[in-house]
């Protein structure tokens, strides 16, 4: 099991929800951290929070879709950290609705946060990593990466996308001898608080894969199965794997139907997103 004590890393959308639970383990293992995050409010509040922890926090504001504020705040923690060790992109953007119901930009939009941010950071810090022959990307996919859901086509298109970069880039280094640099896509699945709140199956869903109240157990998953075991998928809950085998044996008219038959269909229904944000963005709502 690999230890992480000394280590640097980057957390992407660190402040808040799954970031910031992946950011308190990270500090209790003795890792130095940065975190990127939209909201000055929440990264200052986290800042403190680390810090008190013990840990050795950099914080700054970082909208990850930005190529060039990307660039220059990898710069930094090169000059705050010496190195990036571990890379871990959290920070996501949703917008629900089903897809004519929307504008295209909305589209545009979730696959800038969700897709190219992740090829701007990754570029930034993976050719180091290959001439050290070490170092770990970790990218948070989604369950919507293995079920599709009605009503978040980008988010779930954005998702399928982060999977796959994760498993050629894989391939890549290992094509390139380089196997000291490590890659895991990590699968959260009914998530039903923070940036998810309202999201919800129904009864069947449920009990298939129930719903995930506490961000530290998709944190734990992280860093115990993805950084310390190098586990190449990190799929939480565990019955997500069911979903993955029954889409490789299933026909698609048959996965439909039992797609909506665990309440995909309705998922959003209720869907409110982070109280106190535009939808589940950073950006906070203007009385």
């Amino acid at each position: 099991m690999t230890k992480l004590a000394g280590k640097k890393a980057i957390v992407t959308g660190g402040a808040m929800g799954i970031g910031l639970a992946t950011c308190r383990r990270l500090v209790r293992e003795g890792c130095d951290v940065t975190i990127w995050d939209l909201s000055e409010k929440e990264l200052m509040t986290a800042e403190k929070e680390l810090t008190a922890m013990g840990g050795k926090i950099f914080a700054y504001v970082c909208d990850v879709s930005d190529k060039d504020r990307t660039h220059d705040l990898a710069e930094q923690a090169r000059k705050d950290m010496g190195r990036v060790d571990i890379l871990i992109n959290n920070a996501g953007f949703v917008r629900d609705g089903m897809f004519w119901e929307q504008p295209v930009e909305n589209a545009v939009k979730q696959m800038d946060v969700n897709v190219n941010a992740l090829f701007y950071s990754i570029h930034e810090f993976l050719p180091e990593m290959m001439d050290r022959d070490s170092g770990h990307i970790v990218n948070v996919s989604s369950g919507v990466a293995i079920s599709s859901a009605p009503g978040l086509a980008a988010y779930t298109t954005s998702k399928w996308a982060v999977w796959g970069l994760t498993d050629v880039l894989r391939l890549e280094v290992m094509t390139a001898k380089k196997n000291g640099v490590k890659f895991t896509s990590v699968h959260p699945g009914n998530i039903a608080t923070g940036m998810f709140e309202g999201f919800t199956l129904n009864l069947l869903g449920r009990l298939i894969s129930p719903p995930i109240k506490d961000h530290d157990v998709i944190a734990k998953g992280i860093v115990e199965k993805g950084l310390k075991k190098q586990r190449h998928l990190v799929v939480i809950p565990w019955q997500i794997y069911i979903g993955m085998i029954i889409r490789g044996i299933v026909p698609n008219f048959i996965l439909a139907r039992l797609s909506l038959l665990v309440g995909l269909g309705s998922c959003i229904n209720n869907y409110q997103g982070r109280k106190g944000f535009i939808h589940s963005t950073s950006e906070v709502k203007k009385e």
